[in-house]
């Protein structure tokens, strides 16, 4: 006796859903988009914050800790000291408040008392109130006043 093969009558499994690993390529590419998105943001969020003020500094003081930040303010006259690795001085806002900076490497040349500058740097400790500084930037453009009128005073009460 000849044995012959009957033929599978079995349905076959249908093929994997195309439209299943379609939505999930889908769903992961949303989500890298999105976390891509949050990164972008919060990057051009802080690099649109160009320095803290004086002022800012000093009620913001207890967050900023030891992080390297841009401290604005103006020159204190008769405060710069030149040093052996920089120069020292204070630094004040437009209210009573001041740092002691201690900046390394040569200031600029237009460095002089009474006049606003930016320094980056950090805090010398989370409670200290002294600023240990690694670039001073002079800022010597009438513009800047013009685009930020009373950002700046100096100690006689002009507005720089």
């Amino acid at each position: 006796m000849t044995t012959t093969e009957q033929p599978d009558l079995h349905p076959a499994a249908p093929p994997p859903s195309r439209s299943r690993s379609t939505r999930r390529t889908v769903l992961v590419i949303v989500l890298l988009l999105i976390a891509v998105g949050a990164l972008l943001s919060q990057g051009l969020l802080k690099s649109l914050n160009y320095f803290v003020t004086v002022d800012e500094a000093w009620t913001q003081r207890p967050h900023l800790g030891t992080s390297t930040l841009r401290l604005e303010g103006v020159v204190e006259p008769g405060t710069i000291e030149r040093t052996s690795t920089g120069a020292s001085f204070y630094i004040e806002g437009s209210g009573t408040h001041r740092y002691f900076v201690t900046a390394a490497g040569s200031p600029p040349q237009l460095f002089q008392a009474n006049i606003p500058v930016v320094v980056v740097g950090h805090f010398a400790s989370s409670s200290s109130p002294d600023f240990l500084g690694s670039q001073i930037m002079v800022k010597h453009s009438s513009t800047y006043i013009a685009q930020h009128p009373g950002r700046v005073k100096a100690p006689n009460g002009t507005v720089r």
